[in-house]
């Protein structure tokens, strides 16, 4: 069965279900403690929770999807019949509460274990014809903390899978999530397919909390209402439905490994996967506004390219294999995904971090000859003069040369010769900068809260100033403000020029200068949003809400600036200061970025 014949079974299967279809969402996720996207369920994260309305939404408690998914760490597997970084996830999903939980109801109430493997069984045995010989299933075993899931096994012993062929995982192979810090987890069943792991089944009956060092309570609660998120790789799948014995054998890459073998017909066969698997990782990232850089998604996306490069180098290969690779992979896969039509762009970004560090790399390879020994000192001297990620030395150097090399260490070097905000600090640990509720800032110097206050309300002046310049179309996105500078996210489609910015930017100043008050009043939510206010329209909010005002009162309609909020503001904008932004960049498809501090005092002129 070919891999277009198993997307299609797939959703049509759920659609008949009452399912209702969900593009994939970006690779850069809306949620700032997760770098990439990993699972199909984290678009879905917050109708988990009961913060979003499924119905509302999508008019159904059940949704499917085929979702753009990232793991890095399996980076160091790639090459192995089954470990891919970039790959794509089929998956189904329950919203609840659970209902009747029957597989013969299709309508598009919630559903919960039953129905869930129920389904999963008939579609893999009836749909892609797989032999129940060739399945072995796990469920979780329990542990102090979490029981048996005596559930799951019961339902598979209903349906006939034998007991010898059901096995109990602990809390590490049988037990889900979250994503991020917190959110909604669950034991798992696994099904196996001549012993390979192919679908996830992951049933969300707790909430685990981020832990406080003060927290006497346990950090997992039960769901008023458990939900169903199930992960199935395309793949595994392809790789099972087609008799093959490695994901580089189906025909999703062995048209691409074909390619790639006559662009470098040098490689060997495991160099080969790491190059198709890479080139399509590298090609997505690129697709969805990532670009290379040392940070976050960024250093990821550089991580692969010079991994590439040194390679190249290192094989003596002096054609350039990317741009018909990447024609290639955008011809394969912009049917499913658009954003991989413009392969022009994405070939321009490689080629320019290309031409960048293809003659630094070459060096730090010759120089890594030289040392007999390579410890955390000489791997950052490697890093800071020829921009070799630890991961390229511990690959191109000799085993016996970098037997004391610890990563750990190399990361403590780093840290002691590069000045890294507090920001990016708590963006690595996946945190989110200075959070703006109350009980956190009197946890910090006044000095530290008196500049977020700033920043803040400097931030609502952004938002009404973007909206001034490109259009009522901007909404905010997200923001992430700290003592040192401000972050906004807002949607727009586009770079934005120097002469937007410049205006955006004078906008935001005029306004400081000005002096306006600052005031709130607080509302029932109803007559709130009737004020005009700006707002996350996706945003659970309680039944009374502070609205923010920047000039005139906020009944009066005359007000530069009304939003929704419960953080800290100064009371005149001149006590802002001056507004710079920094940087404006891309974040994902569709949204953009921009980065600004305050400078100075700005002073009033009477």
């Amino acid at each position: 069965m070919s891999s277009d014949e198993i997307r299609e079974k797939f959703l049509e299967f759920f659609q008949k279900r009452g399912h209702k279809v969900v593009p994939s969402s970006s690779l850069i996720p809306d949620d700032p403690s997760v770098l990439l996207t990993t699972a199909g369920m984290q678009q879905f994260k917050r109708y988990f929770t009961g913060e979003l309305d499924p119905l509302k939404d999508f008019g159904s408690q059940r949704t499917a999807s085929i979702q753009k998914s990232f793991r890095t760490t399996d980076i160091e597997k790639i090459g192995d019949e089954s470990h891919l970084t970039f790959f794509e996830m089929l998956g189904n999903f329950s919203f609840g509460p659970a209902g009747s939980d029957n597989p013969q109801d299709f309508s598009q109430s919630g559903y919960f274990k039953k129905s869930a493997i129920y389904w999963a069984y008939q579609l893999l045995t009836e749909e892609f014809k797989i032999p129940v010989s060739q399945l072995e299933v796990a469920v979780f075993a329990g542990d102090q903390e979490i029981p048996f899931d005596k559930d799951s096994y019961s339902i598979w012993r209903e349906i006939g899978i034998p007991e010898d062929k059901i096995k109990k995982g602990s809390q590490k192979d049988n037990f889900w999530g979250p994503t991020g810090d917190e959110g909604p987890c669950g034991p798992t069943t696994e099904i196996y397919i001549d012993g390979v792991e192919t679908w996830n089944l992951v049933f969300n009956e707790y909430y685990k909390k981020q832990s406080t060092v003060n927290s006497q309570q346990s950090k997992m609660h039960k769901l008023e209402n458990p939900g169903v998120d199930t992960g199935m790789g395309l793949e595994r799948l392809a790789m099972v439905t087609q008799g093959v014995k490695s994901v580089f054998e189906t025909d999703i890459f062995q048209p691409l490994i074909i390619l790639i073998n006559k662009l470098i017909p040098t490689l060997d066969n495991k160099t080969i996967q790491i190059f198709t698997d890479h080139l399509r990782a590298i090609s997505f990232l690129i697709a969805d506004s990532v670009e290379p850089s040392n940070k976050e998604a960024g250093y990821i996306l550089r991580r692969l390219l010079r991994r590439l490069i040194a390679y190249l180098i290192k094989n003596n290969i002096q054609s350039d294999p990317f741009l018909e690779a990447i024609g290639f992979i955008s011809q394969q896969f912009k049917p499913y995904y658009s954003e991989l039509s413009d392969a022009q762009k994405i070939i321009n970004i490689i080629e320019q971090e290309k031409n960048r560090f293809q003659k630094t790399i070459q060096k730090g390879l010759k120089e890594i000859q030289k040392f007999k020994e390579i410890t955390s000192k000489e791997a950052f001297y490697l890093y800071e003069t020829f921009g070799l990620p630890i991961e390229l030395i511990f690959e191109f150097a000799n085993k016996e040369v970098i037997k004391l090399l610890k990563r750990e260490d190399f990361e403590k070097e780093l840290k002691n010769h590069q000045k890294i905000s507090r920001a990016d600090v708590s963006r690595k640990f996946g945190g989110h900068g200075l959070a703006l509720d109350t009980g956190e800032l009197k946890a910090k110097s006044k000095e530290e809260i008196e500049k977020v206050t700033k920043f803040h309300t400097a931030t609502h002046l952004l938002h009404q100033a973007l909206r001034g310049i490109l259009g009522k179309e901007v909404h905010q996105m997200g923001s992430d403000i700290t003592p040192e500078r401000t972050r906004f996210d807002f949607s727009f489609n586009r770079k934005l020029t120097k002469e937007e910015l410049q205006k955006i930017e004078d906008i935001v100043n005029q306004k400081i200068k000005e002096d306006l008050p600052v005031n709130f009043i607080e509302l029932p939510l109803e007559e709130a949003e009737k004020t005009g206010a700006l707002h996350f329209f996706k945003e659970k909010y309680p039944s009374r809400v502070k609205v923010y005002s920047i000039g005139p009162s906020t009944n009066s309609g005359q007000a530069y600036s009304k939003e929704f909020c419960g953080g800290p503001h100064v009371e005149r904008t001149i006590q802002i200061g001056k507004f710079k932004i920094l940087k404006e960049e891309a974040v994902s498809s569709g949204v953009r970025r921009i980065r600004a501090i305050i400078e100075e005092t700005i002073e009033v002129k009477l």
